[in-house]
């Protein structure tokens, strides 16, 4: 039996690709990486200069800076790691729907993902690693040993994310979170640079009506099964 493997973690946006790969990584003693909050973390850096909007992307601006965008996970409680962006706590920052809002647009960016993809390669070197993303499986580390391409019905995905940002004093409406979603879904899987695609090797699951610990059983099912093979 092999001793670690890879984890790749995809799916749609709010489908619970974090909540899962969290506790797979906490229940396995991995290294998680969150590779969304990369690519949040470089999308609130172009936005507190100014380079994205709702409306535009300055995509010159951001690929000149690429290298002034230092981006470091740390644990700030077991089982918990927090982005820090240039030495900056911004976890809770890059949750927000500002954030959101563009995260898509900056993640279309040739420049921007093959920066990160280099960042999450090194972070994966030794292995034991679960990584969730949009292109883990397709791109960062096509070879993992499982893939989980998430998925969920959109209207409960928006429920799922209203309630999170409801929970946080966020000021939302239903409506314009399912807008968001939708407007992610689609960016994200028709963009021209590492679209998101369900890879042929990866196993769907479904979590529309599975709770975050019936999902964790599903999932440790299958790691135990690749450790065997």
């Amino acid at each position: 039996m092999k001793e670690k493997i890879t984890i790749a973690v995809d799916g749609w946006s709010s489908c619970g690709k974090s909540t899962l790969a969290k506790a797979l990584a906490k229940k396995l003693e991995y290294i998680y990486v969150d590779s969304g909050a990369m690519y949040r973390g470089v999308a609130l850096f172009a936005l507190r200069k100014g380079w994205v909007s709702a409306s535009h992307t300055d995509n010159s601006m951001i690929i000149d800076n690429l290298n002034s965008i230092q981006l470091d996970f740390e644990s700030t409680k077991p089982g918990k790691a927090d982005l820090f962006l240039n030495g900056e706590n911004v976890e809770k920052e890059i949750r927000k729907i500002e954030v959101s809002n563009v995260v898509s647009a900056v993640a279309t960016i040739k420049e921007v993902r093959k920066h990160l993809v280099d960042l999450q390669r090194k972070l994966g070197d030794s292995g034991g690693v679960v990584m969730d993303g949009r292109d883990i499986g397709s791109v960062v580390f096509p070879d993992a040993e499982l893939k989980l391409f998430v998925t969920a019905d959109v209207d409960i995905r928006a429920q799922r994310r209203f309630e999170e940002l409801k929970s946080k004093g966020e000021d939302v409406s239903i409506e314009a979170v399912k807008s968001n979603l939708k407007q992610r879904d689609e960016m994200d899987s028709t963009r021209k640079e590492s679209p998101l695609i369900q890879t042929d090797d990866a196993v769907v699951l479904d979590n529309s009506h599975l709770s975050p610990g019936q999902q964790l059983e599903v999932a440790l099912e299958l790691v135990k099964e690749r450790l065997k093979s």
